[in-house]
């Protein structure tokens, strides 16, 4: 395939305006070290970083006693090596997706700056920031803001091999970056999947065929990338399966690389969804960027017909990440992100035109109208309703004074995404809405996540455990979760996380039972069953979507069969 013209070919970095960078990191980093781990997904994570530290054993992740083996263990070394930095788990938990955010967008600066023009690098980065999902995933301690950092590198790189003389550094660090990716989250290969439209592009265009010592000399280059990214964890792994025969290594390994890949995307167990899910989830989560369909997708179409080898790698690429997604039955919003920046990427040059016409700046305008009507709503029907803010409080375990913190700070939010749509419609919406997007993301952070943290954390939860059971008290733990191992304050007995409750109740009747007067057990109302007595025990409250109950050893009856609790069969 022929390179892109030098006319075409701008410097791969173009300083974007300070004023971008400094309001895109305020945002991003506002908030870091003022809230614990949340659910769904932080907690497991954090707590297997904080396990891998207090262990010195990084191979084998682990939850409690349990191995971890729903993902590999890479997300969690970057937590616990950030700790190693920062020394405050508050802050580590959360610098790895802080860090990937930053470096996803610096990527697609750099890369729309050398696909464009330098004009056009902080069009993509700005598109992509002002996206929702983008600004929920950096905010958020999971593996995907990770794995997109790592998907954009390897993109990127591929794209400027393919596009740029056919350099194989870029090649060896595109298939890198994907083998990296692969190990961080099994999805991670997905950028060689840019090959099939660039082969696309080749056949209707001619392109001769390269020898053949110059095509092993590709493969050698990319199948020598993707080994040395994957070799990050599977060349430990391997190491320790050869060394170690322990049967619980062989089947953490078994359960991580076959069960928890292969066979969770093509028989998926859960988050069961119908093949066009992600439509609405785009729909949402891309606000307010995909309001601009309408008009990128004519002018996208234009360009794939005449065949710009730009859009087609950009947009068939995004197209294939949409696919091979949708095949699966299991599906979550969060699975598509990876797509996202090469959108940005393909929007770019387009949007300094479309901000000139007046139907999308008054559509722009619209979002921010409805977006603080929204907000205003919300804090306004709760702040002159006192009863229904209380319930809604209580409901998540919030403190009056969180609630009301939190209600003023959506009615700021309203009122401040109605003033920007005021003082910068026209010509300069993109401007407000890079401005509302960065006070939302401060606000959060700032704001709105350490008022819910008390509650959403479970650290609220387990401080009250602990000064019930009193200093000379122990704790022990039937249907925990993460979180809860997490935010206790001293060592809680635990009796497996997967392990059926049976066992756990088994297990655990044989720990209360060598100290009764001062062991006391901590469980879900689901999982009391026959063996407590009712009348002793003490309710602490719902939290989790559970009721969770305290039980003293003098109320648990030593001699109590669990079998209630064992599978049909059993």
């Amino acid at each position: 395939m022929p390179s892109l013209p030098p006319t075409a070919r701008p410097p791969s970095w173009s300083r974007p305006p300070i004023l971008l960078l400094l309001v895109v990191l305020f945002a991003l980093a506002a908030g870091i070290g003022m809230r614990e781990p949340s659910p769904p997904d932080e907690p497991r994570f954090a707590l297997a970083a904080q396990t891998m530290v207090d262990s010195g054993d990084w191979l084998v992740p682990r939850r409690g006693r349990e191995a971890y083996a729903e993902k590999p263990p890479v997300f969690m070394w970057m937590q616990a090596a950030s700790w190693t930095l920062v020394r405050d788990w508050r802050v580590a938990f959360l610098l790895p997706s802080l860090l990937a955010a930053l470096a996803t967008l610096a990527l697609v600066h750099g890369a729309a700056g050398r696909l464009w023009s330098r004009r056009h690098a902080p069009w993509a980065a700005g598109a992509l920031f002002v996206c929702l999902q983008f600004g929920l995933q950096a905010k958020r301690a999971q593996i995907d803001m990770v794995l997109v950092a790592l998907t954009t590198l390897s993109l990127c790189a591929l794209l400027r091999y393919l596009l740029e003389g056919r350099e194989r550094r870029w090649l060896a660090l595109g298939m890198f970056a994907a083998g990296l990716g692969t190990v961080t989250k099994g999805v991670g290969f997905l950028p060689v999947l840019v090959l099939l439209p660039w082969l696309w592009v080749r056949w209707r265009r001619r392109s001769p065929v390269k020898p053949a010592d110059h095509v092993a000399g590709d493969a050698l280059a990319a199948g020598a990338g993707f080994v040395a990214g994957a070799a990050v964890w599977l060349a430990p792994l391997g190491l320790a399966l050869l060394r170690n025969p322990d049967p619980a290594l062989q089947a953490y390994a078994h359960e991580l690389l076959f069960r928890q890949t292969g066979t969770r995307y093509l028989n998926a167990w859960h988050h069961v969804q119908p093949p066009w899910y992600y439509a609405q989830t785009i729909a949402t989560l891309w606000l307010p960027g995909v309001l601009l369909l309408p008009w990128l997708l004519p002018a996208w179409w234009r360009r794939l017909r005449r065949g710009d080898p730009r859009y087609i790698l950009l947009l068939g690429w995004a197209a294939l990440v949409l696919l091979f997604f949708s095949l699966s039955p299991g599906k979550r919003e969060v699975y598509v992100l990876p797509a996202l920046p090469a959108a940005c990427l393909a929007a770019a040059p387009l949007l300094p035109a479309l901000l000139r016409r007046s139907g999308v700046r008054w559509v722009l305008c619209g979002w921010l109208l409805l977006a603080g009507a929204l907000l205003l709503g919300a804090s306004a029907s709760g702040l002159a309703d006192a009863a229904w803010a209380a319930r809604l409080g209580e409901s998540r375990g919030m403190a009056a004074p969180d609630m009301r913190v939190l209600l003023w700070a959506l009615g700021g939010l309203g009122a401040a995404a109605w003033g920007l749509a005021v003082a910068l419609r026209g010509r300069r919406i993109a401007l407000a809405l890079l401005l509302f997007t960065s006070l939302v993301w401060a606000t959060y952070g700032l704001v709105l996540a350490p008022a819910l943290d008390a509650s959403s954390s479970g650290r609220a939860l387990m401080h009250e455990v602990v000064t019930r059971i009193g200093a000379d008290g122990e704790l022990g733990a039937i249907a925990w979760r993460e979180q809860h191992l997490l935010q206790v304050e001293r060592p809680m007995a635990e009796f497996g996380f997967r392990q059926p409750l049976h066992l756990q109740w088994r297990d655990a009747l044989a720990w209360v039972g060598q100290a009764p007067e001062r062991r006391w057990l901590w469980l879900p109302e689901d999982a009391l069953g026959p063996c407590v007595d009712r009348a002793h025990a003490q309710h602490l409250g719902r939290a989790s979507r559970q009721e969770w109950w305290l039980v003293p050893g003098t109320a648990i009856d030593p001699l109590c069969d669990a079998l209630p609790f064992a599978p049909a069969g059993n």
